[in-house]
């Protein structure tokens, strides 16, 4: 049997600083557990929190955004400690090239 033979990716500086920044969410509880979802050939970047059994509450995302073209786009938050605020100070992001779409920014067309 032959393996498909694919390219490594290589990330640029926006999809570093995204990814290192949302692997920070990445936390402990004691209610649930806390998973990172790191798929760098789409460029998105999430934690997801998944309750222990019996669960009490659903499934839900903590974190998700993905770079498109020289954007981040923050899809969900709901932390109190806000990703947009973590690239900005951690990672150097300008504002301009963050785009708050749970927030209802508008995500600019292809």
């Amino acid at each position: 049997m032959v393996g498909i033979v694919r390219e490594p990716i290589v990330l640029t500086e926006l999809e570093t600083i995204t990814r290192t920044e949302v692997e920070k969410y990445l936390a402990i509880s004691y209610t649930s557990t806390f998973y990172t979802i790191l798929d760098d050939a789409q460029k998105l970047y999430a934690v997801v929190s998944v309750p222990h059994l019996p669960r009490p509450w659903p499934s839900r995302v903590v974190v998700m955004a993905q770079v498109v073209n020289d954007k981040v786009i923050i899809i969900e938050d709901v932390t109190d400690k806000p990703l947009v605020d973590a690239l900005m100070v951690n990672g150097g992001v300008p504002r301009e090239k963050i785009i708050l779409a749970y927030a209802g920014e508008t995500i600019p067309s292809p």
